[in-house]
């Protein structure tokens, strides 16, 4: 069993010094006011003017350019959008961070690929709670925490691991239980579980299964509920107990339709597509043609986008949601 850490044994001391957080979107956000909350010295770096600068004061931060809050840091806690890493490690961090002081990142994809070169002499960490920032900042408010993964590229300064779990109880992480991983696996399982299973795979069931009655004479409305808007109940009992609460909750004829009719679903064909995804992954294949795509403008991935967005069941969907008072009354999801 891999061994999960908590704040017995993190020390807050190995991290001692100025912490810049640069990016402040939902991690970010979260991350400096848990941290500052710890008890660290937190600088938040941001362009000048923008909406990030403003809404870091309004939070009472200390707020200087990226640059500037790299000298003076003993740790660069970089969380903007993975495609800014290159450009934002080159002009702000690279130049300005002290030998031995540490860069830190929520996701290895960055560094594992390539886009960011990072000098010999310093720390390269990673921290990444296993939840969106909203839900960061909720669980520390009330003494608990996400669950978090870290991990070690670089150790230049002897102390690197120490550091890194030092800002994991700092931004709660030990409190929910801390699994030590690698840039690779961090970064290679979270794309793999987005491709194949979290947004590419539940979206294209979800989908497939629309169209599949819609096809076969039914209506979209019912074709919705059955396929989409009940798919929560089950996700959710499976987020609180795995598949035992699962069959647990569910009726006897769903159990055995689960049983019997889910293999014919999801079956040798479809782990054989999950491994050419997961070689894709591993062999740098997906991230060339997603770094290729971004730095192209997005052409291709703003056209899938689009009709993504174009198909019935979302027609449909917004309909019937408009009929749903409670989710009218929820604020808009954080991404993670």
């Amino acid at each position: 069993m891999e061994r999960i850490y908590t704040d017995q044994d993190a020390d807050p001391a190995a991290l001692a010094g100025t912490i810049a957080v640069i990016g402040y979107g939902s991690q970010g956000r979260a991350h400096a006011r848990n941290l500052r909350d710890s008890g660290f010295d937190v600088v938040v770096g941001a362009r000048a003017g923008g909406p990030a600068e403003k809404k870091a004061k309004a939070d009472g931060f200390k707020v200087t350019s990226p640059a500037e809050a790299a000298k003076g840091a003993a740790l660069v806690a970089m969380l903007t959008p993975d495609m800014t890493h290159r450009s934002v490690y080159a002009e702000a961090i690279a130049p300005n961070l002290a030998p031995e002081a540490a860069l830190l990142v929520a996701h290895g994809f960055s560094v594992h690929y390539g886009e960011v070169d990072p000098r010999a002499d310093i720390d390269v960490v990673l921290v990444a709670p296993k939840g969106p920032g909203d839900l960061v900042r909720r669980e520390y408010e009330i003494g608990r925490g996400v669950p978090s993964l870290f991990a070690v590229q670089q150790d230049a300064s002897g102390g690197a691991r120490a550091k890194a779990l030092a800002y994991c109880q700092g931004i709660g992480g030990t409190k929910g239980g801390a699994i030590e991983t690698s840039f690779a696996e961090e970064t290679e399982t979270d794309l793999f579980g987005e491709q194949a299973v979290l947004c590419g795979g539940a979206s294209e069931l979800v989908v497939s299964g629309f169209t599949t009655l819609v096809e076969a004479g039914y209506k979209p409305e019912i074709a919705y509920f059955e396929c989409l808007h009940e798919l929560k109940l089950i996700v959710d009992l499976l987020y609180e107990g795995g598949l035992a609460k699962m069959h647990q909750f569910v009726s006897e004829t769903a159990k055995y339709g689960d049983l019997v009719s889910g293999p014919r679903v999801i079956n040798s064909d479809t782990r054989e597509r999950m491994r050419e995804i997961l070689r894709d992954i591993r062999t740098g294949k997906f991230a060339r043609e997603w770094i290729e795509e971004n730095a192209a403008g997005k052409p291709n991935y703003k056209a899938m986008l689009e009709a993504d967005l174009d198909q019935p069941i979302e027609k449909v969907g917004a309909r019937l949601r408009n009929q749903m008072a409670w989710l009218q009354s929820q604020p808009e999801s954080e991404a993670a």
